[in-house]
């Protein structure tokens, strides 16, 4: 009987838990959607590898509830980011805006291939302008024939 009771318990627990999220999340498709992808878009400033969205810390539990405050007043997305990097600065785009303050982290990459590039070709040049291409004399023919002529008895390996 204990038994019984205590698996209605833990089920009503388990329900009501799936119940009270699905109470949050439905209050406006639209906002939820709107509310999802701009999630996503947004970094955890205390996690800072994960999405406001993924994230359990409870900063981002409090930006999340602002964010969907600011929604249900009827701000714009633009608007909601604007005064969320105000707030926080850039850090909290995961795609940081292409500015001049942003150009190595954009750009590095690029120009450390390039200058990698450069470097490499210009050792392979320089390495082929030192290899000299000279016939083999008599004797280091000779010597050659030696070292690959195979004796009787012994196989090449």
């Amino acid at each position: 009987m204990k038994r019984l009771a205590l698996l209605i318990l833990l089920s009503l627990c388990l329900v009501s838990g799936v119940v009270a999220k699905d109470a949050q999340s439905t209050e406006d498709p639209r906002i939820e959607q709107r509310f999802k992808n701009l999630t996503q878009q947004l970094r955890c400033p205390v996690c800072q590898n994960e999405t406001l969205a993924d994230s359990n810390a409870e900063l981002a539990k409090q930006m999340r509830d602002q964010i969907r405050e600011q929604m249900k007043a009827g701000k714009t997305d633009k608007e909601i980011i604007a005064f969320l990097t105000e707030r926080y600065g850039q850090f909290i785009l995961y795609r940081p805006q292409v500015t001049p303050t942003t150009y190595l982290l954009w750009f590095g990459p690029f120009l450390l291939l390039a200058a990698g590039l450069v470097i490499l070709f210009r050792y392979i040049q320089q390495r082929r302008n030192t290899i000299v291409d000279a016939p083999l004399t008599s004797e280091e023919r000779k010597r050659a024939a030696e070292l690959l002529a195979v004796e009787p008895g012994r196989e090449n390996i």
